[in-house]
């Protein structure tokens, strides 16, 4: 992987840049859509790849349960196996497995992080984590090593290591501890994967919760191993202005001739406030969510397609966009499949949602260029 900035701001942080993968380039600052189990809710690949997602989320804790990542390999690989020519991101899989222990970032942010009591996570132990399949009961064990075995079965361009997410709500004593141990899983994740680089790159992930120290140690730490990019993971905060705060005072310890990605987070207000800190790419399922449940993504704000004085709005969604919704379809029959429940209202609006944000991201890199953010 190679990484180039081809301009910064003079008024912020923020930059425009090119990460060049195995297979294509990705302009940043971008969005990257979520695709859980390969493949963006209501959408094909081929689809998506049509309207221009340079980079997608898959995620390996889905994956490894579902088909299993040995399937996956024998494939040819991820890209192969869900039919995408452009690169793709995995994630380690321990988010998704505290995730169901403690609560995910996002409900953090909306104040309810707070800890599950389902068993989901049996054990956590300086191996790894011993938690129980979702699917089918099994007990599966996942390691720093596993994990990246099993990344490199899915063969994405862009790999993360084992990391721990603890919950907003822990006390500084336990914060210090999980992130020493995540340290600690990092460089065995690193050291497992540069045995077998097969092209792949990896970034680290900083943690630290929301404390100014534990990032600041967790950057410097971090950064002088073989890394070739930087996520931003943990707990975010409680509120969005806590993790702004957090961002604001962060992102200037991390090494600029590197990328970054700000895990989880992509909603249009994080994004709007992220960009000027110097955040490269971020990941969310905020587009495609909102799609299904009826909410269209405008410049004027979000448009809200199950409305009934919309049943007969013979126009698209916004007008003078070129996405494939808008030149053919209009509100009022989109209006008219969410009331009949046909699935076809979510592809279209997806369809919609996700052209907004590769549009949105070009504009702001197009502003960041010409010194205007």
């Amino acid at each position: 992987m190679k990484f180039e900035i081809l301009h910064t701001s003079s008024k912020s942080r923020a930059r425009v840049g090119r990460i060049h993968t195995p297979h294509g380039v990705i302009d940043t600052p971008n969005f990257v859509a979520v695709g859980t189990n390969g493949t963006l809710k209501a959408l094909d690949n081929k689809t998506v790849q049509e309207i221009g997602l340079q980079l997608m989320f898959c995620n390996t804790y889905h994956l490894l349960l579902q088909p299993g990542t040995e399937v996956v390999r024998e494939a040819g690989g991820i890209h192969t196996f869900i039919n995408r020519r452009l690169p793709i991101i995995t994630d380690s899989g321990g988010f998704q497995v505290f995730s169901l222990a403690y609560g995910s970032v996002a409900n953090e942010l909306k104040s309810r992080g707070t800890k599950k009591t389902d068993g989901t996570v049996l054990k956590i132990t300086e191996d790894g984590v011993l938690f129980r399949s979702y699917r089918d009961g099994k007990k599966i064990l996942l390691t720093p090593e596993s994990s990246i075995e099993a990344q490199k079965n899915l063969g994405a361009d862009i790999i993360i290591p084992f990391d721990e997410l603890p919950p907003y709500h822990i006390d500084r004593e336990k914060l210090i501890k999980s992130l020493e141990r995540t340290h600690r899983w990092e460089a065995r994740s690193l050291e497992a994967h540069l045995k077998n680089p097969q092209g792949q790159a990896m970034y680290a992930v900083i943690h630290g919760g929301i404390d100014p120290d534990l990032r600041q140690k967790s950057c410097q730490v971090l950064s002088q191993l073989a890394f070739d990019g930087f996520a931003i993971g943990g707990s975010m905060g409680k509120t969005k202005g806590e993790m702004i705060e957090m961002l604001t005072a962060m992102m200037p310890a991390l090494p600029l001739e590197k990328p970054n990605h700000l895990l989880g987070i992509g909603d249009l207000e994080s994004i709007a406030a992220c960009v000027p800190l110097g955040i490269d790419t971020f990941d969310s399922s905020y587009p495609t969510r909102a799609a299904r449940h009826g909410m269209a993504l405008t410049q004027a704000g979000p448009l809200n397609l199950t409305k009934g004085e919309y049943a007969s709005r013979f126009e698209p969604i916004e007008k003078g966009c070129t996405c494939t919704t808008c030149q053919h379809f209009t509100i009022a029959y989109i209006n008219h499949l969410f009331k009949a429940r046909e699935m076809t209202s979510l592809t279209l609006t997806t369809i919609h949602n996700l052209h907004f944000m590769v549009e949105l991201m070009r504009r702001y890199r197009e502003a960041i260029a010409a010194d205007l953010l």
